[in-house]
């Protein structure tokens, strides 16, 4: 765990009160990403599963298939042919009977190949004969080989193959190949749990803004999207601005990660960093260069009652710029607290200029177009309506990207 701070030691005055320089955004989300350990291993059921990442490989249980199956409608067939038809047909999930040497057999897709069948005649490839009652074989090309159709045992894997390794997210297609692997539970790790603690005296949970009061965008937007970054929200609260009040809600929070919106800066009413101070927190990042989202901050909390480590990721109250924060220290946060493994960058042609900051990174929302992404309008740090259209944020180095060049595209979290 990287508990070296990247501006100061203990929980003091933000950048703006003249703190040095704030860390570059690549290194903020690499103290992010190694700012805890994987939460520990539990077992849960197929149905609980979903959304936690495995906490130890995914191996086979069994050949898959376990037997030889029917990859068409048609009839299992043994010797050349033409075949005389025995039996009923065979559907999946019965026990077939031997075929004998010249016989044929109707067969169902998914159901186990007889013992002595060589192939499947496909349904559309048999005619039987008006006069013998012989079934006759009319594939194109030439009779039907050994092996036509017919899906081998072990094909797809073997008992004792690793199929997936530790840290695979749990997907609906996870839990598919689990299943047919043998799996009734699986051993993953804990979601971390998070406490969104949202601050300030101005937002208003409903109607339009009125006397000088906006409205709370934070609060209706982030649970989902910290639930899909894996984490198990265990309580929403909001919080005047008042520094009792949120010292007593960090202090007493027995979540793994505290999230609070607002309250970063150095406003005559922001107290995070008073509330860190008291606590005795340790600043592992104290704002960070990139644009919008620049005072978001990481720190460590004194450990729960039970012993658990404890961290806190303060974003900005500006939407797009709390999304920001989500993104760069959050998100990496959670991935390694629930022991996900990293994913490859994704990256995208500009389809045409992204306009940059001068010194820092800027997260803008783009939407793509086939390989290409394009820059949306309304990127300003209170926005959200081009945030609304976006598929995901272009990380933009300092100084901006000229149309045609590779950029990170950063995935809008999915719930």
């Amino acid at each position: 765990m990287n508990d070296a701070p990247l501006s100061g030691g203990r929980a003091t005055a933000p950048h703006a009160h003249g703190r040095g320089a704030a860390p570059t955004w690549e290194r903020a989300r690499s103290v992010a990403r190694t700012a805890g350990l994987a939460l520990p291993a539990v077992p849960r059921t197929l149905d609980d599963a979903l959304g936690h990442a495995l906490a130890e490989p995914l191996t086979a249980l069994t050949d898959l298939p376990s037997f030889a199956t029917s990859a068409m409608d048609g009839w299992a067939v043994c010797g050349t042919g033409p075949w005389h038809l025995a039996g009923r047909r065979v559907l999946a999930g019965e026990q077939p009977d031997p075929l004998a040497p010249d016989t044929a057999v109707p067969i169902a897709t998914g159901a186990p190949l007889p013992p002595g069948a060589r192939a499947v005649l496909r349904r559309e490839h048999g005619e039987t004969g008006e006069r013998d009652g012989l079934l006759y074989d009319r594939t194109p090309g030439g009779p039907v080989t050994d092996g036509r159709d017919v899906r081998p045992r072990g094909q797809e894997c073997r008992n004792g193959e690793p199929l997936l390794p530790s840290g695979t997210t749990v997907t609906p297609a996870v839990l598919g190949l689990a299943a047919a692997a043998g799996y009734d539970r699986l051993s993953v790790h804990r979601r971390p749990s998070v406490e969104l603690l949202v601050l300030g005296d101005e937002l208003l949970r409903s109607g339009v803004p009125r006397g000088g009061r906006v409205r709370d965008a934070l609060g209706p937007m982030l649970p989902s999207w910290l639930r899909g970054l894996g984490a198990e929200l265990i309580g929403q609260h909001r919080i005047s601005d008042r520094l009792g009040m949120l010292y007593e809600a960090v202090r007493r929070s027995p979540a793994d990660v505290v999230i609070t919106t607002g309250s970063t800066a150095a406003g005559p009413v922001d107290f995070l960093h008073d509330t860190l101070e008291m606590l005795e927190a340790r600043l592992l990042v104290d704002s960070v260069a990139v644009r919008p989202g620049h005072p978001m901050l990481l720190a460590g909390l004194p450990p729960a009652e039970d012993g658990r480590a404890r961290r806190l990721v303060g974003l900005p109250g500006n939407p797009l710029a709390a999304v920001a924060g989500t993104l760069t220290l959050a998100a990496p946060l959670l991935r390694t607290l629930g022991g996900h493994a990293d994913p490859e960058p994704r990256l995208s042609v500009t389809a045409g200029e992204l306009s940059g900051h001068p010194r820092d990174t800027r997260l803008l929302p783009v939407r793509r177009a086939g390989a290409e992404v394009a820059a949306l309008p309304y990127d300003g740090p209170a926005m959200l309506r081009g945030l609304a259209l976006a598929d995901g944020l272009a990380v933009v180095p300092p100084g901006g990207a000229p149309a045609g060049a590779t950029v990170e595209v950063l995935d809008l979290p999915a719930r």
